[in-house]
């Protein structure tokens, strides 16, 4: 990987963490509201606290729903976001049902309840501006940055991606990256 390629890399992982604590601020905002709690006790109680003080006695608050490709959607319409690392390791696809325990501490601890029924298919990994893709079954399958980081993957790798059955979908998850042969290897 070049140079230009990997400050590229990290600006796009930059800003994908900017967006993802920008969510977060904005839920606990809209929590702290809702239970009447000023924003600057807020900033104080999340200086304090820490996902090392959670007690499993502390009484989570549960969420149940649906995955999107990115976040979570609850029954009302509510959007949660669900760490990118998560939905690469855990291979979450479009559909599937999600648990979120929101803890007293502001923890957001999510689990997978429900898997719909999927496959797998290869395509070829494509970068279409700062959204990587792959490109299978003559679809578009958009692909978290942190699938292709931890995967190793690079543009133009053929991967093995996780679809909903029937592959309406616009994004897949991670399986594989499948190894070039040894003649297509550079070493």
């Amino acid at each position: 990987m070049s140079e230009k390629e990997l400050l590229v890399n990290l600006v796009e992982s930059i800003e994908a963490a900017k967006s993802s604590l920008k969510a977060a601020e904005k839920w606990a905002q809209k929590l702290s509201e809702k239970m009447g709690i000023p924003s600057s006790k807020v900033e104080q109680l999340a200086q304090e606290k820490s996902l090392e003080n959670y007690n499993d006695a502390d009484e989570p608050r549960v969420i149940e729903g649906v995955f999107d490709g990115q976040n979570m959607i609850d029954g009302t319409g509510s959007t949660y976001p669900v760490p990118a690392n998560y939905a690469s390791k855990s291979k979450l696809v479009e559909g599937d049902r999600l648990k979120l325990n929101i803890a007293d501490n502001g923890a957001f601890i999510y689990k997978q309840i429900e898997l719909i029924p999927r496959t797998l298919i290869v395509g070829n990994l494509v970068l279409e501006g700062s959204q990587y893709q792959v490109l299978a079954d003559n679809k578009v399958y958009n692909v978290l940055y942190a699938s292709v980081t931890f995967y190793r993957a690079q543009v133009g790798d053929q991967v093995t991606v996780i679809v909903p059955e029937g592959g309406k979908s616009k994004y897949a998850a991670i399986e594989n990256v499948i190894p070039q042969s040894h003649s297509e290897t550079e070493f």
